[in-house]
């Protein structure tokens, strides 16, 4: 066949990074099909202004993308998957993960060593409610600031308006080649990272037999079952992008272990649990997790969130 399989991405500087490392791993399996990219502008990308928690839960860095994949612009998603709503969109189907990246949320700083020499009142930088609320329960003394636009706009922002540091996705620098910029990666025990972060996720209509097929050779198995299982636990949560919720996941020897948390906005309340369960049934262990989250009073800070349901905060 020689009609190209055409990959449809954001046009960020990570994005094309992701775009390009996914269609380097299915030429070898296609070739001589081509692979191409396809750049497409999303809500998030056109609204550089206003604070992610503010613009709703509906995909505002993929809905234009999977609009792309139905009315057939394009025939794969290329989607950072913590910014993939788990709530299901008809036609589109999430096919693949390629194997994960560190999944860590990185401090970079050029005044301060580590995150804890921060002094009280210094002024941090990050975009994200997550991120937001687990600062401020573990440092309730520092002052937050909205920061958005690309990694390279963030990083010129750190220097340019003298913030004491800033957060980042340690998968995003790696990936861009600026690890060095990296001052320290905070502890999972409090900072924990978004559903899906440092995984891809890999959309085709779901009536496109072939093209889920191909997806499916580059799929990395510990990577699905670790995501499925987040992923499932956010669904079951029900949080909205209004709701700061993080997680992290391990497999080893046949076992998942997934750790969950759900924060108020303000990071005054912390709710988090741990479940294991066997590694092919990732769904189950996720939902399991979400009902333990509950017991343990997660029910009533859920209800507050406004959004839809299971978009993760960036």
């Amino acid at each position: 066949m020689t009609t190209p399989l055409k990959l449809g991405t954001r046009g960020s500087p990570l994005a094309l990074w992701q775009a390009n490392h996914v269609a380097a791993l299915l030429r070898p399996i296609l070739d001589p099909r081509p692979v191409e990219l396809v750049r497409i502008e999303t809500h998030g990308d056109r609204d550089q202004a206003s604070a992610l928690s503010q613009m709703g839960g509906f995909g505002v860095f993929t809905k234009a993308i999977q609009n792309a994949i139905l009315d057939k612009t394009a025939d794969v998603a290329v989607h950072s998957l913590k910014d993939l709503p788990t709530i299901p969109t008809d036609g589109v189907i999430l096919a693949a993960t390629p194997e994960r990246a560190p999944n860590g949320d990185a401090f970079l700083s050029t005044k301060y060593g580590r995150f804890d020499d921060l002094p009280s009142g210094a002024t941090l930088g990050t975009s994200s409610l997550r991120r937001r609320a687990q600062i401020l329960n573990y440092r309730p003394d520092l002052r937050l600031v909205e920061l958005r636009g690309n990694v390279d706009t963030r990083l010129r922002k750190l220097d340019e308006q003298s913030l004491d540091g800033i957060i980042l996705a340690e998968a995003g620098l790696l990936r861009l080649g600026l690890g060095s910029r990296i001052t320290e990666i905070l502890d999972p025990t409090w900072m924990l990272p978004a559903v899906g972060q440092g995984a891809i996720g890999l959309e085709c209509r779901e009536a496109d037999a072939e093209t889920r097929g191909i997806l499916e050779a580059i799929n990395h198995a510990e990577t699905w079952s670790r995501v499925l299982a987040e992923r499932a636990m956010l669904w079951t949560l029900g949080g909205g992008c209004l709701v700061p919720i993080g997680a992290t996941s391990k497999l080893a020897d046949g076992v998942l272990t997934v750790r969950g948390a759900v924060l108020s906005p303000d990071g005054r309340r912390r709710i988090t649990a741990t479940h294991r369960g066997p590694a092919d049934t990732p769904v189950a262990v996720g939902q399991e997790l979400a009902a333990k989250l509950k017991d343990e009073g997660a029910e009533e800070m859920l209800a507050t969130g406004i959004g839809e349901r299971g978009a993760s905060a960036p």
